[in-house]
């Protein structure tokens, strides 16, 4: 089925989002602004070109408008902030179009074909959703362990420095500070 692999395109491009660490923070205001309304305009653009498409095809391309539009910008907040909340935000944006189109997909269906079709678009979001939660579940793990890490060293540092003579102490342990990002 031509929509089952729609879903599976969804489900990766939903996982590679997921996955993905690239950001560019720091983006300044005018940045931010102008893609916000590059994305708007493209918007418009794409909703303009369905108007002259006919019934189902025309619902069916305005929610992939939509959808695009939305996951534009989500993406451009990610890109802004590099929040791991913000790159959650993203793979459900991914998500909710995905599913959001292929119920549009649907609708030209009747009967048990109709149903069908909703339970595997249904299907499809469920796992993206919950794909969405596990890299986020992973990612909080990583940052976890990697603070856990980071206290475990700082101890260790603050021990040797404890070790040294008096006058050498006090210098080990605000290099050690500034090492380990204490205060």
């Amino acid at each position: 089925m031509a929509l089952s692999r729609n879903i599976e395109l969804a489900l990766l491009v939903v996982a590679l989002a997921c996955t993905s660490v690239a950001t560019a923070q720091g983006m300044s205001k005018e940045d931010y602004r102008a893609a916000k309304g590059r994305i708007d305009a493209e918007y418009k653009e794409s909703e303009a070109g369905c108007g002259r498409l006919d019934e189902n095809l025309r619902d069916v391309c305005r929610e992939e408008a939509k959808s695009k539009q939305k996951i534009a910008m989500a993406e451009l907040e990610y890109n802004r902030t590099g929040n791991p909340a913000d790159a959650n935000k993203l793979a459900l944006a991914k998500a909710d179009g995905a599913y959001a189109v292929a119920k549009e997909k649907c609708d030209h269906r009747s009967g048990a074909d109709k149903k069908l079709c909703l339970k595997e678009a249904q299907a499809a979001r469920t796992k993206a959703v919950a794909d969405a939660q596990a890299a986020r579940k992973a990612e909080d793990a990583r940052r976890d362990v990697a603070e856990e890490k980071r206290e475990a060293e700082y101890g260790l540092a603050k021990a040797k420095c404890d070790a040294l003579p008096v006058d050498s102490r006090s210098a080990c342990l605000a290099a050690a500070k500034a090492r380990y990002g204490k205060s």
